[in-house]
């Protein structure tokens, strides 16, 4: 099944900006940066983020949100403070866990597999506003491993996936927290 959508922004920060506790605030000048295009390296992740070729992370280096469900959670605040690689418009991303599917932006489609949910941290209350972490469970993002290469633009997408999904539901919380498939 193909499906239109639109990715909204994209982040790439070579490093973390949310350690240690909320109260002693995120970390100083964290490079951060908001591209028009990233390279996706398959089982790497997106060239200069943090999590690229990270083992540990290696299902999970590509991060995905629901611009709905950030404006549902967190009102009018910047969805960069989410942290989040790749936010999307009119994409429903809770079906996507457990199973593979390719998006094209124009430059050909990278494969990748959905993994487990991108569970909201403590730290979206400190920089979102109080209640937003809250109101992030269950609709937080996906986190996904890139299994071919390729490149990711803003603008206009295409999903290729075997399973249904409805953009209705793209800000809806979900129940199960781990990966379906």
């Amino acid at each position: 099944m193909e499906y239109r959508f639109e990715i909204v922004s994209l982040l790439v920060s070579p490093r973390h900006a949310y350690f240690g506790r909320p109260k002693d605030g995120p970390a100083d000048e964290v490079e951060t940066s908001t591209p028009d295009s990233v390279a996706i390296v398959a089982d790497k992740g997106i060239r200069g983020d943090r999590f690229y070729g990270v083992r540990a992370h290696t299902e999970a280096a590509v991060t995905f949100l629901a611009i709905e469900a950030w404006q549902s959670a967190a009102g009018d605040a910047d969805p960069a403070l989410a942290r989040r690689n790749v936010v999307v418009r009119g994409l429903e991303l809770d079906p996507l866990r457990g199973r593979e599917f390719s998006i094209d932006t124009g430059d050909g489609p990278v494969t990748f597999r959905g993994g487990r949910p991108a569970h909201p941290c403590s730290w979206m209350d400190t920089v979102a506003g109080e209640g937003t972490r809250k109101a992030l469970i269950g609709r937080g993002g996906l986190r996904a491993q890139p299994l071919t290469s390729g490149v990711l633009r803003i603008g206009p997408a295409l999903i290729i996936t075997d399973i249904e999904l409805d953009a209705a539901r793209a800000a809806d919380q979900v129940k199960r927290a781990q990966p379906t498939g």
